[in-house]
């Protein structure tokens, strides 16, 4: 019992920093956007970490995790159905760490996530209304059922697929969705003149600064807490490997900005401390701390030519995210079968990870060192998120519309569609 308590504690320490990351996400992409922008930006926000755990309660935990079924889709039934004894009192052997609403609350925090990079991709020119419309249906269905074929048991899993806190499941997940939404939406008004980018610079960059921060303090609960458990070995090396990546993503994407355009460009620095993250978190119990570093410095080199190209190809995305999710999502998972598993089996024939623990059983490890499962989890979930996510916003495109009139756009979406102004004028009254 004590140490159900001890692992149970630390999950939910960690669900409440996943749950801090959403601050996090918010100044950063009100930071990076233009003030007139500011309060849809967080309603959007509010509206996905609400409505998000909502639908995971309804649908998306038992379509995450049905149990038994064919490796593809399964629902274990609407709503929290928690796991009872022949007593009929909460199973609190339940995964064998930490209680049923335990793991639910964990596993909840994690599925907003995926519409949120979606909506700092979006900004500043894409209608509410459909784009919470869109948020209900990817992360209802599209996120849990993605996350069934690894995390739940699914095919990818029995294929050896690997990936610790989900730089595919997650981040991939979201960064295919937010390329798909840019194209189907287009640019900002101004963003390409004469076929070149213009810099449309942010409101806010201490905000943004902030965001970083503080999403980099909430990575210790989103990879930390993906132990599922409080071992003191495991825990503590992955918290290392996350830090490291990130301190190098951000260091190795400040120099290369810096050498490609000649000034110093925190916006790039921050992204790639976020690179970093996103790249070691597929693999973040089962790296050395030098592999983190080369993980995190490929991220950041990463990041600062993804970004030009992306500009290149005419997607407008105002915060990065296609580069950040998409781009260091997929290093991060094949990053996997490159440098991950560095330590051997023990004589029980059981493979360990960096630390020493046991990750799995040597006919499973086979398949997790090969690199090609990793190759594969990328290909599924490219196509299954690039065709939902085009169905989805196609359909609403054709429909009701996904952006916002020229009008709309010049002036602000704050004051069309909210009718606010996220820094009011203040004026004392004078007698």
């Amino acid at each position: 019992m004590e140490l159900l308590t001890t692992n149970n504690v630390w999950m939910m320490l960690c669900t409440a920093l996943v749950f801090f990351m959403h601050l996090g996400f918010a100044f950063l992409e009100i930071g990076l956007t233009r003030q007139k922008n500011t309060i849809n930006i967080l309603f959007k926000n509010i509206f996905i970490i609400t409505v998000g755990l909502l639908l995971y309660a309804l649908v998306g935990f038992n379509l995450m995790y049905p149990g038994d079924f064919n490796g593809f889709i399964g629902f274990a039934g609407i709503g929290l159905d928690s796991p009872l004894t022949d007593a009929g009192t909460l199973d609190l052997a339940y995964n064998e760490g930490y209680t049923y609403w335990t793991d639910f609350l964990f596993q909840g925090m994690f599925a907003a996530t995926a519409a949120t990079i979606v909506s700092g991709a979006v900004a500043e020119r894409m209608k509410i209304g459909p784009f919470m419309i869109f948020t209900v249906l990817y992360v209802g269905f599209i996120y849990p059922i993605a996350g069934s074929w690894k995390w739940g048991g699914g095919f990818l899993d029995e294929l050896g697929f690997y990936d610790f806190a989900g730089s595919t499941l997650v981040h991939s997940v979201g960064g295919w969705a937010a390329l798909v939404a840019v194209w189907l939406l287009g640019s900002r008004i101004g963003k390409y003149k004469e076929g070149k980018p213009q810099a449309i610079p942010g409101h806010n960059i201490p905000l943004a600064t902030a965001g970083v921060l503080i999403l980099w303090l909430g990575w210790f609960g989103f990879n930390g807490g993906s132990v599922l458990s409080a071992d003191p070995g495991l825990t503590s090396l992955t918290l290392v490997t996350t830090c490291l990546a990130a301190a190098a993503g951000g260091v190795v994407a400040a120099i290369g900005s810096t050498l490609m355009y000649k000034n110093l460009d925190l916006t790039m620095f921050l992204n790639g401390i976020l690179g970093g993250l996103v790249g070691i978190t597929a693999g973040a119990d089962v790296m050395s701390p030098t592999s983190a570093i080369i993980i995190g410095a490929i991220a950041g080199i990463l990041i600062v030519f993804a970004v030009s190209f992306i500009d290149k190809m005419r997607l407008d995305d105002p915060v990065g995210a296609i580069a950040v999710h998409l781009v260091c999502g997929i290093w991060g998972t094949l990053a996997v079968g490159i440098f991950g598993f560095s330590a051997s089996t023990n004589d029980a024939g059981e493979f360990l990870n960096a630390s020493g623990a046991v990750v799995a059983t040597v006919s499973e490890a086979a398949n997790t060192l090969a690199f090609l499962p990793q190759l594969y989890g990328v290909l599924a979930y490219a196509g299954f998120c690039v065709v939902s996510a085009f169905l989805i916003i196609f359909v609403l495109k054709k429909t009701v519309g996904i952006r916002v009139s020229e009008r709309e756009e010049l002036e602000g979406l704050d004051a069309h569609e909210h009718g606010m102004d996220a820094y009011p004028d203040f004026r004392l009254n004078e007698h």
